[in-house]
């Protein structure tokens, strides 16, 4: 039996990952303050994407989800959150035109803050120091101060978060997202790649039906839905005290929602047992996701979900895989097989960045577009071999011209990684790069759902 949840029993468990905060009564001072601001988002907005996520895991749709690696607060700029958001919005037009199946579009963004590290402390010259953790602990300079982890830097990410939130439901709801201006989303920087092109063609062919269909009387003012979409936010919940101060008992269920953002999800370094993030996650009714890597045993996965979703709630749980582009075929059909065979309904996303890093030989990290199709490949071949649904893209990306991931139409070269090498973790797909991702998701897509409606002939 469960012991009783409550939003602060985690504290009671083991938490990995935390930083440690030199001032206790700091640190409660700024948790007390974000308990007294408003919520981030509603309980309404998360079981509305639990719905939709509920209809990825039968196949009805398909999950999208994206964004930076990690945000900061130098980058914070509203030009920087409308080139993502437009990314997003080109990539789910590439993948509803292609698959004729609604997307779900979620963003790593509004709150996507903290990084998991492998070690606490980083080392430069003999100096040892306490690991860069995101934005909303420290600063990415390398001295003392900077690397003091600082409690207020939470109630900043709490105003950047609620700043983004506001532009992205604007541009949503408020014309930009208006089917209208489909040729609008390219970004001037795209020209070069010839899947820009196709795209332009594609959004040919969407203006020419829209024509069509304004002729017969449908249009943005008969169908609202030609003239905005819904867009989610999501992020790693591993700053537990910031996530916790932002949990809310909902006035219309009684159950408590984490508030920072629709979708959040569990790192593959805080899901083992005993886990002081499990059990936050446990009690929260938002729709959450489990990163899924090489280290994750069927059936510890098990329990994980008989924890998590003990209700067996459809488009509760999304399940994350990341194993790098040669271990997929062989690591992920163990946990499909043993989550079909308890009948669990979870949501299977594919996230082909974090298991293909390397460094190059200029000392960077970067992630090779080819390994990144190659993973992406993986993961529709063992769907399609187990009969299950590979349902979802979780990708790190920008709407910004960066050179972090080599490869891709417009190549990126190892000796190009530093003309604009921007990020503050890990290296991201660029505009140009997500769009030729989204296009050749779309033909695998297409490829998956070919087969199953054979199967179901």
């Amino acid at each position: 039996m469960a012991q009783k949840w409550t939003p602060d029993s985690w504290r009671r468990h083991e938490a990995r990952q935390l930083p440690t905060y030199p001032d206790a009564a700091a640190l409660a001072a700024a948790e007390e303050e974000l308990r007294h601001y408003p919520p981030l988002v509603f309980a309404g907005e998360a079981r509305e994407l639990k719905r939709d996520l509920a209809e990825v895991a039968e196949g009805k749709a398909f999950l999208l989800q994206g964004g930076d690696c990690a945000e900061s607060f130098a980058e914070f700029h509203p030009n920087n959150i409308r080139d993502t958001f437009r990314v997003i919005l080109q990539m789910a037009v590439v993948l509803t035109f292609a698959s004729k199946l609604p997307v779900v579009k979620v963003g790593r963004m509004a709150g996507q803050f903290a990084k998991p590290r492998s070690a606490d402390t980083e080392e430069q010259g003999g100096v040892a120091l306490p690991s860069y953790r995101g934005d909303n602990v420290n600063d990415i300079a390398f001295t003392p101060e900077a690397r003091r982890p600082d409690p207020q830097r939470m109630v900043k990410a709490y105003s950047q978060s609620a700043a983004t939130l506001n532009l992205l439901r604007a541009f949503a709801q408020g014309g930009y997202a208006n089917l209208h201006q489909v040729h609008r989303w390219t970004h001037d920087f795209m020209g070069r790649s010839p899947w820009t092109r196709k795209y332009t063609d594609l959004a040919d062919r969407i203006g020419e039906a829209l024509d069509f269909m304004a002729a017969c009387g449908i249009n943005p003012d008969t169908v609202p839905q030609l003239k905005g979409t819904t867009f989610y936010t999501s992020h790693e919940a591993l700053l537990l005290p910031y996530e916790q101060a932002l949990t809310r008992q909902d006035s219309l269920t009684g159950d408590w929602y984490d508030t920072s953002a629709h979708f959040l999800w569990i790192g593959d370094r805080t899901r083992f047992d005993g886990s002081a993030h499990v059990e936050f996650m446990r009690g929260i009714g938002n729709p959450i996701g489990i990163k899924c890597g090489p280290s994750l045993e069927p059936d510890a996965l098990l329990r994980l979900l008989d924890a998590l979703n003990p209700a067996r709630e459809a488009g509760r749980v999304t399940l994350i895989s990341r194993y790098g582009y040669d271990k997929i075929e062989a690591g992920l059909p163990p946990l499909v097989r043993a989550v079909r065979r308890e009948g669990h309904p979870v949501v299977w996303s594919c996230d082909p960045m974090h298991g293909n890093v390397v460094k190059a030989a200029n000392g960077y990290k970067t992630r090779p577009f080819e390994r990144i199709l190659a993973e992406v490949r993986g993961f529709f071949a063992v769907h399609r071999a187990e009969g299950s649904f590979g349902g979802g893209i979780h990708c790190e990306m920008t709407g910004q011209n960066v050179t972090e991931c080599t490869g891709g139409a417009v190549a990126v070269t190892e000796q190009a990684l530093a003309d604009r090498y921007h990020t503050h973790c890990d290296p991201r797909l660029n505009a140009a790069q997500s769009l030729e991702l989204a296009f050749l998701l779309a033909e695998m897509l297409n490829q998956e759902l070919a087969e199953r409606r054979k199967a179901a002939a």
